[in-house]
């Protein structure tokens, strides 16, 4: 048990000496995976799926996402040149490609390929809503949450390998055993991974509705674009604590708190009306 217990913990040595300080936040993150890594299999992993999928070009609401990524971009550009961050944003191959397909989603993978479904543009209705979506999806792989969480992950598989080990050196029954197993397994999703994604999606809102308000786009519409998330669900969601979401009313609220900072944020590059 004692050996067990000495690898956790360099293990854990080692993990922590991997955090990586979120340039938008000044927060800490446990982040041991480089852009080198994880880049070239984002990359493959982007263009196999436009392979598989019909990609729609040619049109106003293809054109309209393509507009709205670069603006973006542009912004994240700003913000991280006045952050002192001019080669950030090295390695990052952009991309905005608009999809056929009803599912109401969205995603940006790790340095910049971007996708939007057909199906979200009901919900984001124009411009300005679709620049809600866009930063939020950007900010995601600004804040390399992808490879934050590579590294939860990872972190995760070293804890139950120890605790599994720890529980056969200590004699226990296999029935004993998978109750350990599964008791790790519950505690460190509901303790450690589902806050983690939680925590990931609050800072992708306020980092996103920094993002569309330097691009020029109303940051008030984003809670309002979250209202109608809510309504095309119907009000289903899972309890918070069982989510790897915030609650709709909790972000709704978070955003229409954060506008007036947002606007703020804009008026330093010079952006005070906006789209």
């Amino acid at each position: 048990m004692k050996n067990v217990n000495r690898v956790l913990i360099l293990a854990l040595i080692v993990f922590a000496a991997s955090c990586k300080t979120n340039v938008f936040t000044g927060k800490k993150t446990l982040n041991f995976v480089s852009n080198s890594q994880i880049f070239p299999t984002a990359y493959a992993q982007y263009d196999q799926f436009l392979t598989e999928n019909k990609v729609i070009t040619g049109t106003a609401e293809s054109e309209m996402i393509k507009r709205v990524g670069q603006k973006i971009k542009t912004a994240a550009e700003r913000w991280l040149n006045a952050l002192g961050e001019e080669g950030y944003l090295n390695g990052y191959k952009w991309e905005y490609n608009l999809v056929q397909d009803e599912t109401v989603n969205a995603w940006c993978m790790p340095g910049g390929k971007i996708v939007f479904y057909t199906g979200i543009l009901p919900i984001c209705q124009d411009e300005t809503g679709v620049a809600v979506v866009m930063g939020h999806e950007v900010a995601h792989a600004l804040a390399d949450h992808g490879a934050q969480r590579m590294s939860a992950g990872q972190l995760q598989a070293v804890g139950a390998a120890a605790t599994a080990v720890g529980g056969q050196l200590a004699g226990a029954g296999q029935d004993t055993q998978q109750i350990i197993n599964q008791a790790y397994g519950l505690g460190s999703q509901l303790g450690g991974m589902l806050p983690f994604s939680r925590s990931h999606e609050n800072e992708a809102d306020t980092i996103g509705i920094y993002l569309m308000a330097i691009a020029g786009y109303n940051p008030d519409e984003a809670a309002q674009l979250w209202e109608r998330m809510k309504a095309n669900s119907g009000g289903q969601a899972p309890p918070e604590f069982f989510s790897t979401h915030p609650h709709p009313d909790t972000r709704i609220q978070n955003l229409q708190a954060l506008a007036a900072d947002a606007r703020k944020e804009a008026a330093k590059y010079g952006v005070t009306s906006f789209k």
